[in-house]
């Protein structure tokens, strides 16, 4: 994590991942910046009924923030919105919110990413294209996921080995299965099936490497790259459960 600065930034381009009640009439709230990363500001006076900042502070929307202070919690000095764009809905507003909750648990504060910020704001856009109506709409928002997950982990030092065998350094095989171990990566499997998150995951080369290449255009890579995002992501957050991921399970199966 990056040392805070105490130099005053202005209009620097934002989206909220989260915020919560502090103190009395006050807000903390969670930014992803351009060029500062994960920011906590204080948004003093907030919560009541009056405040000019009150109904700016929704996610998803891009703003531009202003602040100062030297420690990690700084003092939100203005806020000002940039072009509307029309609210997420529906199962595309859960998918943001587990977005927001994925870049709050792997981010650090401070710590700046500016191609994941732009890639976020091209995956808010991407869902809020996505008509819920059509016949393939689950499969439309669970690609987008996936595709996230795999750039998210990149970005932020996690990679996923995709296109080479963890043992030997084989390029992957699309006609071959592999077992993944999270903490190692695929390993030529030896035909004995393994179902156990703890142990591993058995996939096709094939799903490897569609996912290098970022192509979830069939199904079974669509499925099994479900699959094994869940098992890596639970495995870097030490099996804790994200409370967007238990509302997807809950009400559909993205």
């Amino acid at each position: 994590m990056a040392t805070p600065t105490s130099q005053r930034i202005e209009a620097e381009p934002a989206l909220v991942l989260h915020s919560y009640a502090f103190r009395e009439t006050s807000l903390i709230v969670e930014l992803f910046t351009r060029h500062h990363g994960r920011v906590a500001l204080v948004a003093r006076g907030a919560r009541r009924p009056k405040s000019a900042v009150r109904g700016l502070l929704m996610s998803f929307q891009a703003m531009d923030f202003s602040w100062f202070g030297k420690s990690e919690l700084r003092t939100l000095h203005k806020v000002e919105w940039q072009a509307v764009q029309p609210q997420l809905s529906g199962t595309g507003l859960l998918c943001g919110f587990y977005l927001n909750e994925l870049l709050m648990r792997f981010m650090q504060r401070d710590d700046a990413h500016e191609d994941l910020f732009d890639y976020y704001q091209q995956t808010l856009l991407a869902l809020r294209n996505i008509n819920f109506s059509a016949a393939d709409a689950m499969r439309a928002y669970a690609i987008q996921l996936r595709s996230f997950e795999v750039h998210l982990l990149r970005e932020l030092g996690y990679g996923l080995m995709l296109e080479r065998e963890a043992k030997n350094g084989d390029a992957i095989d699309p006609e071959r299965s592999y077992d993944y171990f999270p903490e190692r990566g695929p390993l030529v499997s030896n035909g004995v099936a393994i179902a156990s998150t703890v142990n591993g995951l058995k996939l096709s080369g094939k799903t490897l490497l569609d996912m290098a290449n970022d192509d979830y255009s069939h199904a079974q890579t669509v499925s099994q790259s479900k699959q094994l995002m869940r098992m890596v992501i639970g495995h870097h957050l030490g099996g804790e459960e994200l409370n967007t991921r238990q509302l997807m399970r809950d009400l559909q199966q993205l």
